[in-house]
């Protein structure tokens, strides 16, 4: 895994595109603060810049780094939810632009699985996560069903878990307001 980590880490550094096991599917990610890597992997997934994409962190408290103000309900729902969850936070700052959605808004999750968590630490800045598909198709549940165009247009190719078979699916998407409301956007 230390060698997996390595080479991510050389690719993330010069603004590449990794293919990657996340704790939900199989993701394209790149340096969440690089505008130039995030048009990659717009370009790669063949998607409007006008969607905003997903970063991921490794701790919650790195959230105030990237978010204004961090809403209380995040830490209860972070906390009392067992399925990987993003959440779709305002304010998002120290980002940018071509990362953050036109509400200014920014989805993060926290990971959990053990090779995002080494990368993200490793790394010392958030990653992007997007499906490892182009924009429309199908998203891939297991690395067999990645296509060949995404491998092919990634800088590097995560070899871990791709044989495995594993009970995924993507994250439950909660978006929070800055009144405190909330709204369940994929459960």
């Amino acid at each position: 895994m230390e060698n997996e980590v390595k080479n991510c880490l050389k690719v993330l550094k010069s603004g590449g595109i990794i293919l990657y096991p996340t704790d939900t599917i199989w993701g394209i990610g790149c340096d969440a603060t690089n505008p130039k890597a995030i048009e990659k992997v717009y370009r790669l997934k063949k998607r409007a810049d006008i969607k905003s994409l997903i970063i991921l962190l490794a701790s919650a408290r790195d959230l105030e780094t990237y978010v204004a103000k961090v809403p209380a309900i995040a830490n209860d729902l972070m906390k009392n939810v067992e399925k990987p969850l993003t959440i779709i936070y305002p304010n998002a700052q120290n980002l940018p632009k071509n990362v953050i959605a036109e509400d200014n808004s920014i989805a993060i999750r926290i990971v959990r699985n053990e090779f995002c968590i080494r990368l993200i630490k490793a790394f010392g800045k958030p990653i992007v996560s997007t499906s490892a598909n182009i924009s429309g198709d199908i998203a891939p549940m297991v690395f067999k069903c990645v296509s060949k165009e995404i491998i092919d247009g990634a800088d590097y190719v995560v070899n871990l878990y791709q044989d495995d078979i594993q009970d995924v699916k993507p994250s439950r998407i909660i978006k929070l307001f800055a009144n405190g409301e909330f709204k369940v956007i994929r459960a």
